[in-house]
């Protein structure tokens, strides 16, 4: 898997400098850029100073807030030095993902209060890509970036939407700037970076439809494994959450989290939720771990961390999970973790109502 990273963001802004330079002598400040309230100047101006905001988190790395400045445009900086600008925004922020340790994050509001050097690189080509449509939409020019880029982003930070056969269009779908054939249009949208849930050793990184898709094909999904691994349950979750996502039901916090050790950076194995929580607020989990990691309690730290997230929300009342009859070492963690087993009357009626094999054992956690 390619990470979203400097080539992508250099595609995304060579292709909009090119389209805006061919209009650099038009008027700006007198149209409207699409549907926008601001002109086309304004908004090419707010694509420089998005590349700008966003290589200034990676640098500064605050974990609450925006760094606290702004840009701002020489007097008499013409059409044609506004590209100049978004040109050297976009080198900017590509040197910032660049130079950018993998496991670092910084403040971003939405929808988790973080993101990775490739949540910043993927927000910073979706502002390029959707403004300069927005731009040409206003100017009556013809502007549509490569569908692999389209794709990249869509896979990265709008995992929630449910991907069509053209990639440009549903992100403009997806962004309320389109239709989509089946689909209500939309008036408001927002991405989401993925979640990571801390724990002393580890952090519990969530996978993205992008990372899932390579995990599945038989790639390292974009972490560093340990050798063994990536086992081959996290390949099969990882097919989990490409169905739910390929199904437009997937949701980034009831999916899959990658453990990733603290002090190397190094993945030992995954965990997650098999869906999200049913009405009476229950949610199934499911975890495994790489040969070579066994032994050290990261299974029991994860699970433990992943319960106290979920327990904490309004919506989840019980955590359940169901484990072989001879898997010892998973009924260990499970139950240090603080799951029981249940009453034989609730796995009956489990075994009976919900189709539970009867190899398993099921074990449960409340609120």
């Amino acid at each position: 898997m390619t990470d979203m990273g400097g080539e992508q963001l250099a595609e995304a802004v060579a292709g909009s400098a090119a389209v805006l330079r061919g209009a650099a002598g038009r008027d700006w400040e007198g149209v409207k850029a699409g549907g926008l309230e601001w002109s086309c100047r304004q908004t090419a101006e707010h694509i420089a100073g998005c590349l700008l905001s966003y290589a200034g988190q990676l640098a500064g790395r605050p974990a609450e807030a925006y760094v606290p400045f702004d840009m701002v445009m020489e007097d008499g900086t013409d059409n044609a030095g506004v590209v100049d600008v978004i040109e050297t925004m976009g080198a900017l922020l590509a040197s910032a993902v660049h130079t950018t340790p993998r496991e670092v994050r910084a403040f971003h509001p939405y929808p988790f209060r973080s993101a990775s050097r490739e949540g910043f690189a993927t927000m910073g080509v979706t502002e390029v890509l959707l403004h300069t449509h927005d731009i040409a939409e206003g100017l009556g020019l013809t502007y549509e970036p490569p569908a692999a880029l389209c794709e990249a982003v869509l896979t990265r930070i709008f995992p929630h939407v449910r991907p069509g056969p053209d990639h440009w269009r549903t992100l403009l779908w997806a962004t309320g700037r389109g239709e989509l054939p089946g689909r209500a249009p939309l008036t408001k949208w927002l991405w989401s970076n993925n979640l990571v849930i801390d724990s002393e050793r580890l952090t519990l990184q969530g996978v993205t439809p992008a990372a899932a898709a390579d995990l599945r094909a038989g790639g390292a999904g974009g972490f560093e494994w340990i050798e063994g691994g990536p086992f081959e349950g996290t390949r099969d979750a990882a097919g989990m959450v490409l169905k739910a996502y390929e199904g437009g039901v997937h949701r980034p916090e009831w999916g899959m989290f990658v453990l990733v050790r603290r002090e190397d950076g190094r993945a030992v194995g995954a965990l997650g939720f098999h869906g999200a929580p049913d009405q009476e607020g229950r949610a199934e989990i499911g975890y495994d771990l790489a040969e070579n990691a066994r032994g050290h309690g990261y299974a029991t730290e994860a699970v433990r961390a992943l319960a106290a997230w979920a327990l904490a929300r309004d919506d989840v009342k019980l955590l359940y999970a169901a484990i072989e009859r001879t898997n010892t070492p998973s009924q260990a963690v499970i139950s240090r973790a603080g799951f029981r087993r249940v009453s034989e009357d609730v796995e009956q009626e489990a075994y009976e109502l919900h189709g539970l094999d009867r190899s398993l054992e099921l074990y449960s956690r409340e609120g």
